[in-house]
This record gives C-alpha cells, sequence and structure tokens, in this order.
C-alpha cells in the first residue's frame, strides 16, 4: 500500500490508495477531522518522536524534522546531537519542526507546506527519531537565496524494530515534478521568484520516505528496495499529481 500524508506545522491528511471516487471521500472526512487515522493493526503506542520505539510492519512510527541553519544543527568541531536533545536549544533560536507517523514499511511523500518556513533562518532540514537509541539523519538544504529544493528521498534504516540511521538519498532530476528545474544537476528545484509569483505551493517540500532494515519481528523491509527498482518512473511526480488534485480544493479551508 502506498500512502500519502500532507503536513503543514498543523494539519495533518492521511489518504490510502484506492479508487478515485471513494478517495475524494476520504479526504473530505479526514480533512474535517484534521487529525491522524488510527488503524487497528498499528502496536506502537509511542507518539513523540523523542522516545524510543520498537516496531512491526504496519504499525504507526513517529518521527520528526527540525528546519534551521545549518551551523545550528551540525555545529563546527561539536557533537552531533539530535534535535530532542536540549543542548542543542532549538526553542531558542528559531528552528521549526514537523511531526509525521507513516506506516513501517509503505511508501509515503510527506508534503511540507513552504509557506509556514522561514527560509531566511532555516534553510535546511535533519530528520531525527529516539532518546536513548537516538537517531538523525545529515543535515540536508531544501532552500537557500534562490531556489527551493521541492523533491527528497528518506531512508528509514531499522534493525530489529529498533531506528538506527536516517539517510537522505538522491536519484538525480529525473523524478522532477512539473515546473521544477534541475539544480546542480542533482536537485529538483524551483526558484523562489515564482514562488511568490504563483504561490507557494508550487515550492511545497515533498519527501519521498521508504524503510530497510528489519522489524521486531525480523521480517524484511523492503520499501526502500522497491523505490531503487522503480525509480525510473517518477514516483514523485506520480504522487505529486495525486496529491494537487485531490488535496488542493481543500487546502483553503485550513
Amino acid at each position: 500500500m502506498i500512502m500519502l500524508l500532507k503536513m503543514g506545522m498543523g494539519e495533518v491528511f492521511v489518504m490510502s490508495k484506492m479508487r478515485s471516487e471513494d478517495l475524494v471521500k476520504r479526504v473530505v472526512v479526514v480533512a474535517v477531522m484534521a487529525m491522524f487515522v488510527v488503524d487497528a493493526a498499528d502496536t506502537n503506542d509511542v507518539y513523540s518522536p523523542c522516545l524510543d520505539a520498537k516496531v512491526q510492519k504496519g504499525d504507526g512510527f513517529t518521527f520528526g524534522i527540525a528546519f534551521s541553519d545549518k551551523q545550528i544543527l551540525y555545529p563546527d568541531n561539536g557533537p552531533q546531537l539530535s534535535p530532542c536533545d536540549k543542548r542543542l536549544e532549538l526553542t531558542n533560536k528559531g528552528a521549526q519542526l514537523a511531526v509525521f507517523r507513516p506506516k513501517v514499511d509503505e511508501i509515503s511523500l510527506l508534503t511540507i507546506n513552504r509557506s509556514t518556513l522561514d527560509p531566511g533562518k532555516n534553510g535546511f532540514m535533519v530528520a531525527f527519531a529516539g532518546k536513548k537509541y537516538a537517531a538523525r539523519s545529515l543535515p540536508i538544504m531544501f532552500v537557500d537565496n534562490s531556489h527551493t529544493i521541492t523533491s527528497f528521498t528518506l531512508v528509514l534504516e531499522f534493525q530489529e524494530g529498533t531506528l538506527q540511521n536516517l539517510y537522505w538519498k538522491s536519484f538525480g532530476c529525473d523524478s522532477c515534478p512539473k515546473g521544477s528545474s534541475c539544480l546542480n544537476q542533482q536537485d529538483c528545484a524551483v526558484p523562489n521568484k515564482e514562488c511568490k509569483k504563483n504561490g507557494a505551493s508550487v515550492c511545497n517540500i515533498g519527501i519521498q520516505l521508504t524503510f530497510s532494515g528489519t522489524d521486531k519481528n525480523l521480517d524484511a523491509l523492503n520499501s526502500w528496495y522497491e523505490v531503487q527498482n522503480l525509480r525510473q518512473y517518477s514516483l514523485y511526480g506520480l504522487f505529486s499529481n495525486l496529491r494537487d488534485s485531490i488535496i488542493g480544493p481543500y487546502e483553503n479551508l485550513f
């Protein structure tokens, strides 16, 4: 199953892949409820990205993405701390946060509303989860003075159901959505002037999320390998088109 999630610092949409007429009905219900859909098969009761969880396939897994300056997230000659660590003092430094709860081993598209971010201060992002077994990605740039990078792939790697690492991956520009350009022959990006001209939605950040490793039952997590094998079919573009056609009419309601 493929999951499509949209989150803009205060709104969450969760939709399962289904026939288009059924999907429209579900969107209306989810938008009105404005809350996570709870799956009866979800055995993970940890909902904070700053706590440890041991998960199996089909569980929800909560993780966060922090947005800030690179020097704050990755200080020179300093420890590479999780955003959950109070020593980083992110709340006092203007950092912003998004929290997601995708299903383990399902390919998801996370969409972050670009208009809620402050690119003047927060041009990099770090994905993270856990406490005792804290894991975090390296910081990656999503915006500079001229462009906003709109397409990312994130891999969550587990060992026996415990998160070990988070990796940013790139497939180059073959999967860039319509209206994007190729930045540095590597990233799908939109000129910042186009964000102001055509509305911030064209610069929303899309993160294709996948899983690898093993769950707590030692079952293999395969969604990352599926994306690797299918990358030539531009899954990001497919998800983006679905998101725009389904969610777009309801964005102004919130």
